[in-house]
């Protein structure tokens, strides 16, 4: 690899040159590791943590394959994925369709009931449903995540719902004018910002997607400060304008921005793409959000 050797910027960190030929130092000298086992290696280095002191492993296993793009280094191959049961077993989600006779108002079947996904369980259903009913499928969420099961306790206990919050969009025009936010400020503010990324509403009942996008903000940011270390002040989400109005999120009280650059978050070509336009809209989590995310002391 004879590419000089750059600084580089990447989730709200600035990498020196230096850090960075350290980075390559450690994948050419860490012989028979794995891409994951490279990434803690380099947040041990070079100390990048979450607020909570949990390494962003994460993050740096997409700065890596970053710079392997931009042939500064060469990572190992991937691993074959060997899935560990059998495709079968997603079947029952679509077979049981506990929530498909469902109808009618959000009101006959309160109480509603959130659970935060953390057991295997959870996740394993949180994953089925979205990867059969989402539109988008699932993915690994990038950086931080929270996932919601919810439920409907009328006539029966049902799933109802997932909601999903995860990191946020690292440049977003019309978020960035709308907030105030230069690049500098947004690099420090960044992490104060969740990203609504999959909401999946599965029943035929009326008002019931607004009923727990409002149900689950209530709850977000403690869970996100539990999790995280960090208090969120502003939830955004992207809605599909070709597929969506966002009703929902406007019957929630979220604002509406305006629309993205149609650019992926990954996006080195500065292309804008008609298929890729999404309407961008905001929840704040805290009074004068606006003024938290520009100001250079955070409030408690």
């Amino acid at each position: 690899m004879g590419r000089a050797i750059k600084k580089q910027q990447f989730c709200g960190r600035e990498f020196t040159p230096k850090e960075v030929a350290l980075i390559k130092e450690v994948v050419e000298t860490c012989n028979g590791i794995s891409r994951t086992e490279l990434a803690y290696t380099v947040c041990e280095l070079l100390d990048w943590k979450r607020a909570n002191t949990r390494l962003k492993a994460r993050e740096c296993l997409d700065l890596l394959e970053r710079l392997e793009d931009q042939e500064v280094l060469k990572l190992p191959g991937k691993k074959e994925y060997q899935p560990r049961k059998p495709a079968t077993e997603m079947m029952p989600v679509e077979q049981e369709r506990p929530w498909a006779d469902l109808t009618g108002s959000v009101g006959a079947f309160a109480p509603l009931e959130l659970e935060l996904v953390k057991t295997p369980e959870q996740r394993r259903l949180f994953r089925q449903l979205i990867a059969q009913y989402h539109y988008l499928g699932y993915a690994m969420p990038y950086g931080a995540r929270l996932q919601y099961l919810a439920y409907v306790t009328v006539p029966r206990r049902a799933v109802a719902a997932c909601i999903q919050f995860s990191s946020p969009a690292w440049r977003m025009k019309v978020r960035d004018q709308w907030i105030g936010w230069d690049d500098a400020t947004r690099g420090r503010r960044l992490q104060h910002v969740v990203n609504n990324s999959r909401f999946l509403v599965l029943p035929q009942i009326r008002n019931l997607a607004s009923k727990l996008l409002s149900a689950v903000l209530k709850r977000l940011p403690s869970d996100w400060e539990e999790a995280y270390a960090v208090t969120p002040y502003l939830a955004e989400t992207l809605v599909d304008r070709s597929r969506y109005d966002g009703g929902c999120y406007r019957a929630a009280n979220w604002i509406v921005l305006g629309e993205t650059t149609g650019r992926g978050r990954m996006d080195r070509n500065h292309e804008r793409r008609e298929d890729r336009v999404k309407t961008v809209m905001v929840y704040p989590l805290v009074k004068n959000a606006r003024r938290r995310l520009r100001e250079m002391e955070i409030e408690k």
